[in-house]
């Protein structure tokens, strides 16, 4: 009798086990694909050198930075219609939120296209989308176009040094958004930009408490960020500057 139902076990519970070990990852087999094309209604050929940038967006929060869910970046970007595809883990879509497309094209520092309304999107919808961009106007100074969609790690913070554990970020979208990831907490704030001025107002954060070095930190970054008056990006590299031309920031950019 124990033999049996030693056998019944044993049999039983083997194709459980094959069932439970043989299922898909759920992180590759639940990836999803947004893909469309890139256009511009004027007749003008790109250069070589040309970059084209496509970020899907969680613009849902009004008082903070756009959250990039996914993105492809084509260089060089060729001539359009450019195709895109941008990869992303469908688990993050949520209900009752707003998701849209962000394109720009762009030559070495200098913004050339981009999409200056909304383009809405519905991510798990497999319709294939076309985003048209509007030419920037020709001779008004861009130097902002280096900064805008980029995430950026915080190296240095004037009165703190060189900073690296907890990783600080910060970042700005062209609706003026800005905020990131303090040493401790989750923080907002609204930038103007105009060339390679820059002000940053309306700081608010989060409140978690944390060890109070890090926490030294985090008002040190607050307070540098309020006195912003310029910016510099030279390659993956971003300095600020206070009024007196005094670097108070310096960053990386996040890859």
């Amino acid at each position: 009798m124990l033999d049996k139902i030693s056998e019944l076990f044993i049999f039983g519970l083997v194709p459980l086990l094959v069932g439970a070990l043989g299922a898909p990852q759920i992180s590759v087999a639940g990836e999803k694909v947004l893909k469309g094309e890139v256009t511009y209604r004027e007749r003008i050929a790109l250069p070589p050198n040309a970059e084209l940038s496509v970020q899907l967006a969680d613009v849902s929060l009004a008082d903070a930075p756009a959250a990039v869910i996914g993105e492809q970046k084509v260089s060089p970007a060729g001539q359009v219609p450019i195709p895109f595809e941008i990869r992303f883990d469908p688990s993050v879509i949520r209900p009752r939120m707003t998701y849209a497309l962000q394109a720009r094209i762009t030559v070495g520092n200098h913004l050339v296209f981009i999409n200056d309304t909304r383009h809405q999107v519905d991510p798990l919808d497999d319709r294939p989308q076309t985003i048209v961009l509007k030419m920037v106007p020709a001779g008004k100074p861009r130097a902002d176009a280096a900064m805008f969609g980029q995430s950026w790690l915080v190296e240095y913070i004037d009165g703190i040094g060189k900073i690296s554990e907890p990783r600080a970020t910060f970042r700005v979208d062209e609706s003026g958004k800005a905020g990131g990831n303090g040493p401790c907490n989750s923080y907002f704030a609204t930038a103007k930009v105009d060339g390679d001025a820059i002000a940053i107002s309306g700081i608010g954060s989060t409140f978690k408490a944390c060890a109070p070095d890090v926490m030294a930190q985090e008002r040190a970054l607050f307070e540098a960020l309020a006195k912003a008056s310029s910016f510099h990006v030279e390659g993956a590299r971003m300095t600020i500057a206070d009024k007196g031309g005094r670097e108070i920031l310096r960053f990386n950019a996040a890859s």
